[in-house]
């Protein structure tokens, strides 16, 4: 068992805990997916499909991927100004990840829910 954890960083630095943190948030991989499923999106499409985010809350995901290289943002000369996103390549390469995440889930999310309710939380 030692050596399994000597290969997983326990440190805050660890790379697993560095990206689960951003983008296991409450709208990261949803943005996402919705990128996932088109060429480009604008900000006021994104919220449209989303429907319960905020504009603040939007904006604040999208800077997050965007530092993170998972999504670009093209800002285009235009009056009024237009502005699209996209999944990068990196981005791409994580959405067979996501994929099986939303897969598991889907298999076990009832079964998550009634552990939890027979827990009591």
């Amino acid at each position: 068992m030692e050596k399994k954890l000597e290969k997983i960083s326990l440190s805050a630095a660890c790379p697993v805990r560095n990206v689960l943190d951003r983008i296991g948030d409450k709208w990261s991989i949803l943005v996402m997916m919705i990128l996932n499923e088109g060429e480009t999106f604008r900000f006021n499409e994104l919220q449209k499909i989303i429907g319960d985010i905020s504009q603040k809350m939007l904006t604040v995901t999208l800077r997050s991927l965007e530092a993170d290289g998972l999504i670009s943002r093209k800002v285009y000369p235009e009056v009024p100004p237009r502005v699209e996103y996209r999944l990068t390549d990196m981005g791409n390469s994580l959405i067979p990840h996501i994929n099986n995440l939303v897969q598991w889930a889907d298999e076990y999310m009832e079964t998550i829910t009634a552990t939890r309710q027979r827990y009591g939380s």
